[in-house]
């Protein structure tokens, strides 16, 4: 379905081709003053300079063709050509009827034929998630459902840390504990045991001390560098050992992931590249794109109009290893011949732009992006109320595991202080409880621009009043409330329509779904999503607040009412969705 803004833009752009000017100057958008207008058109300005014309003389020509057409109730010229647009009732109650009756709920469809691969998540093999994974898997997770929802083939990736120098830091202090023999003993031929000899405890005890150990004394650094290249360069025993280290680790990640509802379509990690990174470099070499510097291999992707220099992608270092910009390259290799995509998105800390740059540029410089579009979506750090990275009382870093168990914790404590639940049995209020935690955690990340640090408040965003997930899970609880009953008595929605200024705002706010939704899309941008349903719960609780509804006595009146009830019901549904929040059936 075409969005109203998109429809008003269509207009005003025949209207500007009409007068011998682009149709690209047509652009409408909601106004920025809605107590004078509903929408706006501010090409005439533009227009004016292109056509060396008066903006205010160029406005009048289109707002004279605009007046012709019956769907506005206002067409009016603002300051030095500025287009104020307002439609007739009648039109909204025609656009908001055909939102009604779309089955994609105004959907954009921006993505039709067009496939996006989107990597985010990245945690590490044999580390526990902390809340610094918590941004981009929220974050990304919102993108994928987005995309969706727009039209797009989606293909997720979680890319794992996998195939660094920790595989080597814990493999060697295996060794060195004397934990399992058989894998480092060079003359046994296999098969290597089924069963793991550690826990996913024992890794997360094993890690931090081999790091430790490691940074503490250059020869045990070394044997990690040795078991690293090792293991890259496929002795079997470190293999088989590492696929433990994997199949363990994913155990505990799925669970983190499953908690956050987040799910990914494949499971690769950085390892899965490794049989196409010798034929990568030899084609690199060959073509004369990588090049030797002090002992290693390196890309050179410094350009010319560089404001810094951006020094050369690392691709094997001096003592043979391969670095995580190899295997990224590698990976693009790979999703390009797999999935053939317009466009990779890389859900990542804002502070590993500078990586990936080197590595697009690499890319590009090769031709290995084939028709994709290369982004790095980066964000901000989640920190507490003293401004740095949010950490545990202890001042250590908090699991996911644990912050999940807060959240949910307080969720429960809100309930019962508003008494809500009372009265359900337990297993319910517990459900009820971690659906309100997870979106606690999740709005009060995504309605922050992700490119911003934010302080998680745990308290200020678990309330059930103000700009908070629970604020919106418990508008829509209301309204499901309302549906019920009105189904217990007999009565059914109707197609909506508009017969107050209140129910003129909130057409208003549900024709603009499709136009968030593309927008969101264009910038990465989960907070619009956020804006538009916080709106969306305001403008109903306003309706909610000037009307009768299930006690009006004019029969196609409360008809109307309930469907306009069930179709805002619907958007916030779909909204939160992509929010990745889901709305308990009672509160």
């Amino acid at each position: 379905m075409t969005s109203l803004v998109a429809a008003l833009s269509r207009l005003a752009g025949q209207a500007f081709a009409a007068e011998g000017l682009s149709e690209d100057f047509g652009q409408v958008q909601v106004s920025d003053r809605p107590d004078l207008a509903q929408f706006q058109c501010n090409g005439a300005l533009v227009a004016a300079k292109a056509a060396r014309a008066n903006p205010r003389a160029v406005a009048e020509k289109i707002a004279a063709r605009l007046k012709a057409e019956a769907i506005f109730s206002q067409v009016e010229i603002a300051g030095p050509g500025f287009i104020n647009l307002s439609l007739t009732d009648a039109a909204l109650d025609g656009h908001v009827g055909a939102l009604a009756a779309d089955p994609l709920l105004g959907a954009p469809e921006t993505g039709s034929g067009r496939t996006v691969v989107i990597d985010f998540g990245g945690p590490n093999i044999a580390k526990p998630m902390h809340v610094g994974h918590l941004r981009s898997s929220i974050i990304g997770d919102c993108l994928q459902r987005l995309y969706r929802a727009n039209g797009w083939h989606v293909v997720s990736d979680v890319h794992l840390g996998d195939w660094g120098l920790q595989m080597g830091q814990l493999i060697s202090q295996i060794e060195l504990d004397g934990i399992a023999p058989i894998y480092f003993d060079a003359n046994f031929a296999g098969p290597y045991p089924e069963q793991s000899p550690v826990s996913m405890d024992d890794l997360e005890t094993l890690y931090p001390r081999a790091s430790a150990a490691c940074k503490a004394d250059p020869a045990r650094q070394e044997a990690a560098r040795r078991a690293t290249v090792d293991l890259q360069a496929g002795r079997p025993g470190y293999r088989a050992l590492w696929r433990h280290f994997v199949k363990v680790s994913e155990m505990g990640l799925e669970r983190e992931f499953g908690a956050l509802g987040v799910k990914f379509d494949l499971w690769k990690g950085e390892s899965s590249v490794d049989a196409l990174i010798p034929q990568m470099l030899e084609d690199l070499k060959a073509r004369g794109l990588a090049e030797m510097s002090e002992g290693a291999l390196v890309v050179p992707v410094a350009r010319g109009d560089d404001k810094k220099p951006l020094p050369p992608l690392i691709l094997v270092k001096s003592e043979g290893g391969v670095l995580y910009g190899t295997t990224d390259l590698a990976t693009i290799i790979e999703r390009v011949r797999e999935q053939d995509p317009d466009l990779i998105l890389y859900v990542v800390d804002h502070r590993q732009h500078g990586h990936f740059e080197q590595v697009f540029r690499a890319a590009i410089k090769a031709g290995y992006q084939g028709r994709a579009e290369l982004e790095h979506v980066g964000y901000g750090t989640m920190n507490g109320a003293d401004g740095k990275p949010f950490k545990t009382r202890a001042g250590g870093v908090m699991k996911l595991h644990d912050l999940i168990g807060m959240a949910t914790g307080e969720a429960a404590r809100r309930l019962a202080e508003a008494g809500i639940g009372a009265d359900y049995p337990e297993e319910e209020r517990a459900e009820i409880a971690r659906k309100v935690g997870i979106a606690t955690i999740k709005f009060a990340d995504l309605s922050n621009h992700r490119s911003t640090d934010y302080v998680f408040d745990l308290e200020r965003f678990s309330r059930f009043e103000g700009k908070t997930g629970p604020y919106l899970q418990y508008a829509a609880v209301r309204i499901q409330s309302i549906l019920r009953k009105a189904r217990g008595q007999g009565d059914a929605p109707s197609v909506p329509a508009i017969h107050s200024p209140e129910e003129r705002a909130l057409v208003l706010q549900l024709l603009g779904i499709g136009a968030v939704m593309a927008t969101a899309e264009a910038g990465r941008a989960p907070h619009l999503l956020c804006e538009y349903a916080f709106a969306l719960a305001q403008n109903f609780s306003r309706f909610y607040g000037a009307h009768h509804i299930l006690s009006e006595s004019d029969a196609g009146l409360r008809a109307s009412r309930l469907g306009l009830c069930a179709l805002v019901l619907a958007a916030m549904t779909r909204v939160l969705d992509l929010l990745g929040i889901e709305i308990p059936e009672r509160m």
